[in-house]
């Protein structure tokens, strides 16, 4: 199944996936725009724009001619905000299909 999201939605989920694991921690700097896009084949205009949603959420700041920042709590706020559409957007789907497929959490456990 090919993922249906915007580009720079899913360079923001894979930005936000590195600040929750630490690869980016908190009073740290952010790859420059151009590094990123480099390293992800990506229009730097694409990397921009899920950098300034970071920027608009205050999860980021900017110290001109320096670079982007993780802010203090980013991690947090992240973890929550990704647990909460995990449990709105992604588990309901999940559920139906266990279900559909005879399958309970014990035997997700036990396969994990």
């Amino acid at each position: 199944m090919a993922d249906t999201k915007p580009v720079y939605l899913r360079l923001r989920e894979q930005i936000a996936a590195a600040i929750i694991d630490g690869r980016y921690g908190e009073g740290e700097m952010l790859p420059s725009v151009r590094a990123f896009a480099a390293e992800q084949g990506a229009n730097p205009l694409t990397v921009a724009k899920a950098y300034q949603q970071f920027q608009a959420d205050g999860l980021i700041r900017v110290q001109r001619g320096v670079g982007m920042f993780v802010r203090e709590g980013a991690s947090a706020k992240l973890l929550e905000s990704e647990r909460d559409t995990f449990l709105q957007d992604e588990w309901p789907g999940i559920r139906r299909k266990m279900t559909r497929l005879g399958l309970s959490v014990s035997d997700l456990v036990e396969n994990a």
